[in-house]
């Protein structure tokens, strides 16, 4: 069967770490341990975020003033190599015997996407709130609450398509393990002579996912986090694990644009388009989540 995956930012950074390459590498290993039970019975196709990673990059960037800071695009970029790179390790480490191939993919989104007037999307560290707004007054940043601290956000549009459609296609037909449209893919805006540009944005990744598995006409989206699924009540003494959800009730609901919201939605517009069933929930039971034994299932 054919699967798309997609793992959050904890597969390589839990809330709080150092956002060090020991401490990225040594948890990709954990994860690559789950992924790899998928992979055994499966054909599978890996997504990744990159919010950490590519905030860190940025703070670099801006942090040397021989030259301008390069644009979101570039170090999308940037972070699908470096990211890649540890992923691509760790889960040979886990499946010897399997090929791989981490492709650097460009995900084309429009021009006129509202989003561009609206930043949405955390990246980076999380900051105290204080912290945080001294570093918005002086980078002209947005920031958002993430949790008990504050992220820089950025412009995050929908994706359209996945440019490297074919290629990632071909490499799947082969049996080969790819690890693709990191971070949601590097944002581009196709021009009137056809020719692509970098968009200062990140694209989710759970969105870019969807859109990838529905090119490749996977048979399962599995979304990948840190918490065992989807919530009712999020946050309240009330709150309810969804077991399973119908995707045209599920897409109703009032969830978290920073972070639930996204997957959410790729989930229910995977179940509408395909009418095969995605999941949400936590990373260390993949397998479980993937068969629907753990977090939640949503079906068309």
């Amino acid at each position: 069967m054919k699967v798309v995956v997609a793992i959050g930012g904890n597969a390589l950074l839990k809330r709080g770490e150092v956002l060090s390459a020991e401490n990225q590498r040594a948890n990709m290993r954990v994860a690559a341990g789950a992924l790899a039970a998928i992979a055994k019975l499966n054909q599978l196709i890996l997504v990744h975020g990159n919010g950490p990673q590519v905030g860190l990059l940025a703070l670099e960037a801006d942090a040397y003033k021989g030259a301008p800071p390069y644009p979101f695009d570039v170090l999308g970029a940037e972070s699908q190599g470096m990211i890649g790179y540890v992923v691509e390790q760790e889960l040979k480490r886990a499946l010897p015997a399997h090929e791989f191939a981490t492709l650097l993919t460009q995900t084309r989104v429009d021009a006129r996407d509202p989003a561009f007037s609206a930043p949405s999307k955390p990246i980076g560290p999380v900051y105290e709130e204080a912290a945080a707004r001294a570093l918005a007054g002086e980078r002209g940043w947005s920031i958002a609450p993430d949790g008990k601290g504050y992220r820089r956000i950025v412009a995050s549009p929908m994706p359209v398509e996945i440019v490297e459609i074919a290629a990632i296609r071909r490499l799947v037909d082969a049996g080969i393990t790819v690890i693709c449209a990191g971070g949601g893919g590097v944002p581009v805006i196709r021009s009137a002579d056809g020719g692509l540009s970098g968009a200062e944005a990140v694209i989710d990744k759970d969105l870019a996912a969807q859109v990838l598995a529905v090119a490749l006409g996977a048979e399962r989206l599995v979304i990948l986090t840190d918490v065992d699924g989807v919530y009712l009540d999020w946050g309240k003494p009330e709150k309810k694990l969804l077991r399973e959800a119908k995707a045209g009730d599920l897409i109703k609901g009032n969830f978290a644009k920073g972070s639930m919201g996204p997957k959410v939605s790729a989930a229910c517009a995977f179940a509408l388009s395909t009418g095969h069933p995605a999941s949400i929930g936590n990373l260390a039971d993949a397998a479980r989540v993937m068969n629907g034994e753990a977090g939640t299932r949503i079906v068309p």
